[in-house]
């Protein structure tokens, strides 16, 4: 049950990152990798784009 509601909430703050990703004003090769990197890590990649990564993302992927 505990384990079913963690994975949940991953999905959804996947889903929230790579729409998020999606709307930044990057090329579309950018915006790919970016969401295949937070799709990959898993927690770690969402805690990180999250708290660094969002700021950030822009300058990046110029």
């Amino acid at each position: 049950m505990i384990g079913t509601l963690v994975w949940l909430i991953g999905v959804v703050c996947t889903v929230w990152c790579v729409l998020d990703i999606f709307k930044k004003n990057i090329g579309t090769g950018g915006k790919v990798i970016a969401s295949i990197v937070v799709l990959l890590t898993s927690w770690v990649g969402l805690a990180v784009y999250y708290f660094y990564g969002r700021e950030h993302l822009e300058e990046w992927f110029k």
